[in-house]
């Protein structure tokens, strides 16, 4: 019989383990060092959104920012899995704006936004949900400024042949070191291809990430770029999630330090760009709130920041379980030690 109280993140009721999870984790340097690793660090892994930074590489490249007038907070939005927030959406509809195209355009689909708010005044005026309130709307209008600036067509931009989607799987090839021919696709929540590859790989396209001038193979473009859409990240935090979003509170308490990005499916990833350290996490089950602790363990035994950073995002590290009257009774906790 298995032995829950081994599990790496528990899932207390009161006193009581009434669940668990296991979960992977790397954490390498730009160099390809893996300084430690919990579970598989090699788990074949599809990184879902925490691979929109690399995905953000390619209209980067482009020219586009450039041409387009584009801000370093609309290329955040490009990496966002947003709460579709107002601030967001109009984000988006800049960007549309800017390369001449329409909300029609966006091929992610839609669906009711994190934003809770904007979803009850839209029910409220009559509105119906639009593309622009997806998670995903800022990676799709960052693809159609790629295909724009390039002359590409922008009809079918999402589909796995496009030239576009072939430089986004070059650039994941790149940074993580990992041959194009051994990357796995299948197609994610928002109609795109989604990439898989070992943990470790996607901790260093993070490591990368994190200090893109230690990547001593890397061309001084991918490296610049690299530079470029982690300090967007980091200095927009708010762009990336939203209010009340762990990866968003995460970038605002490290104060520029830390680029962060989770997927769905229990991953979650991120760059300390000041070591130069890239961590993946992945949740074996899948379950979000295991990726998020261990994450915040990484941070602990890893001594990244100072007490003030770690109490202030304490109800991450060991995250309350509460009630229909937001009581807490319960908490999810990290019992695990990571191998050095």
């Amino acid at each position: 019989m298995m032995n829950t109280f081994t599990k790496p993140i528990q899932v207390y009721r009161g006193a009581y383990l009434e669940s668990s999870h296991d979960v992977h984790i790397a954490v390498v340097k730009a160099n390809g060092e893996m300084l430690a690793s919990y579970g598989d660090p090699n788990r074949l892994t599809f990184a879902r959104s925490s691979m929109k930074p690399f995905q953000a590489l390619p209209v980067t490249e482009s020219g586009a920012l450039k041409a387009f007038n584009l801000s370093d907070r609309e290329l955040a939005v490009f990496c966002a899995s947003h709460n579709g927030e107002p601030f967001h959406r109009q984000a988006v509809k800049n960007v549309l704006q800017k390369i001449n195209l329409k909300e029609a355009h966006l091929q992610c689909g839609t669906h009711i936004p994190k934003d809770m708010d904007s979803y009850k005044q839209l029910i409220k005026n009559g509105g119906e949900l639009t593309s622009v309130y997806s998670n995903c709307s800022g990676k799709h209008a960052g693809m159609l400024a790629g295909c724009v600036q390039q002359n590409m067509d922008v009809a079918s931009y999402r589909e796995q042949t496009h030239p576009y989607q072939q430089q986004i799987v070059n650039a994941i090839a790149d940074v993580s070191d990992y041959d194009k021919a051994n990357i796995a696709m299948a197609v994610d929540g928002c109609g795109v291809p989604v990439h898989r590859l070992p943990l470790y790989n996607l901790a260093l396209a993070f490591g990368r990430l994190a200090s893109p001038d230690e990547w001593e193979g890397g061309s001084k473009m991918r490296r610049e770029s690299l530079k470029h859409v982690g300090e967007a990240m980091a200095n927009y935090p708010e762009m990336v999630a939203g209010t009340n979003r762990f990866d968003t509170d995460l970038m605002m308490a490290y104060q520029g330090r830390i680029a962060a990005k989770g997927g769905a499916e229990g991953v979650h990833c991120f760059a300390d760009r000041h070591t130069g350290i890239g961590v993946a996490v992945k949740a074996e089950d899948g379950n979000a709130r295991a990726a998020d602790v261990a994450s915040m363990e990484v941070l602990h035994q890893l001594n990244i920041g100072n007490h003030a950073i770690k109490d202030q995002l304490q109800t991450y590290h060991h995250a309350p379980v509460k009630n229909a009257r937001q009581e807490k009774i319960g908490e999810i906790k990290p019992a695990f030690e990571l191998n050095r």
